[in-house]
């Protein structure tokens, strides 16, 4: 057991918060420990530390740097195979019930109320034990090119994730931001297709974030879509980059993006309505942003903050864990093809638990 892990350890049986998160590609995971379980909120966006906020709510928790230890340690060599895709068995109730929200919102898209929502489901895993070491080791060897976190404070509770999602990197004033929509499951196949319903859906994402940042920055710049890899499944993403305005602040361009039409819809108002009054259950951090706020840990500059949506998550409980999912519903969707889309989702975590 290295250093970072033996206060990882350390901090869980204390009941003290931190979190432990490696970047995408980097060669190094960084540690936050906070020294007392003090659970603080963000009050205008100028703290520096690591902020974990949920899908809904005005109330951001994060840890502060200033009341924490920092831990850097150099990423070993692991021996993990890539796991093949575990089998799940057939939850019926559970795609029956996702199955008919998909449709309602199908059905409220072609009455008007909005053109696109992002509908999830909480899973249930048993697990007869959880050994945080492996799990998150197990996370930075299969998704390298995801950002790899574990997350607890006593008053929140364990989260893990592998988010393929960049949310939003500014250094000074130089801003950068994706939109990341559509999804297919890697497959043998070398011919990779994209339906009209996935680059329509992936375009109105793109459409949001630079309407959404138009008047608070200048020499906005949006790629061409490309396809991108992120574990068992494809995306549609286009990068987009910016200069921040003098008029404008980090809260105001935050508040803007979040949470994205990646995952809430269009119009944003809307569609989030929909999601809180129609999902069964409260999403809680999934969907979420999380990251360095104000400061690069690494390297203690300030006026750098990088944060990723928090995607491809679960909670941990003491006997199992909860997995969330979710898809982009447009007027061209099928509900049990967007059923099979949060089941192909639930691999990135399910494969860690194996």
């Amino acid at each position: 057991m290295t250093d970072v892990f033996v206060k990882v350890k350390a901090q869980l049986e204390k009941q003290l918060p931190f979190v432990l998160y490696a970047k995408p590609k980097a060669d190094r995971m960084i540690a936050l420990f906070q020294e007392n379980d003090s659970l603080h909120f963000l009050k205008d966006f100028s703290e520096k530390g690591f902020v974990f906020a949920p899908f809904d709510g005005d109330a951001i928790p994060y840890i502060p740097q200033a009341e924490s230890e920092v831990y850097v340690e150099k990423i070993k060599e692991t021996d993990f195979l890539i796991a093949p895709n575990p089998i799940i068995e057939a939850d019926e109730a559970a795609k029956r019930d996702f199955e008919a929200l998909v449709t309602a919102g199908v059905d409220a898209i072609g009455q008007g109320a909005f053109e696109k929502v992002v509908l999830s489901r909480k899973a249930m895993v048993a697990i007869p034990s959880f050994e945080l070491e492996t799990v998150f080791k197990k996370l930075v060897a299969f998704y390298p090119t995801a950002f790899k976190y574990c997350f607890f404070h006593p008053k929140i509770g364990l989260w893990l994730g592998a988010s393929p999602e960049q949310f939003l990197k500014i250094n000074q004033e130089a801003l950068q931001t994706v939109a990341l929509a559509g999804t297919q499951a890697v497959t043998d196949s070398t011919q990779l297709v994209w339906q009209e319903k996935e680059i329509e859906e992936q375009q109105l994402v793109t459409d949001f974030i630079t309407q959404s940042l138009s008047d608070k920055v200048s020499g906005l710049t949006v790629s061409s879509p490309y396809s991108v890899q992120a574990g068992n499944l494809w995306h549609i993403k286009t990068d987009i980059a910016a200069t921040i305005g003098s008029n404008s602040n980090l809260e105001e361009i935050i508040k803007s993006l979040h949470p994205t039409s990646a995952v809430c819809g269009l119009p944003k108002a809307a569609a989030k309505d929909f999601i809180l009054q129609n999902e069964s259950y409260d999403r809680s951090y999934y969907s979420g942003f999380l990251g360095e706020l104000n400061i690069d840990l690494a390297t203690f500059r300030t006026e750098q903050t990088d944060l990723f949506v928090n995607l491809r998550c679960m909670k941990i409980n003491d006997k199992h864990v909860e997995l969330f999912i979710g898809c982009g519903i447009t007027k061209d969707s099928v509900p049990e093809a967007e059923f099979i889309e949060t089941v192909n989702k639930s691999m990135t975590m399910r494969k860690v638990l194996n």
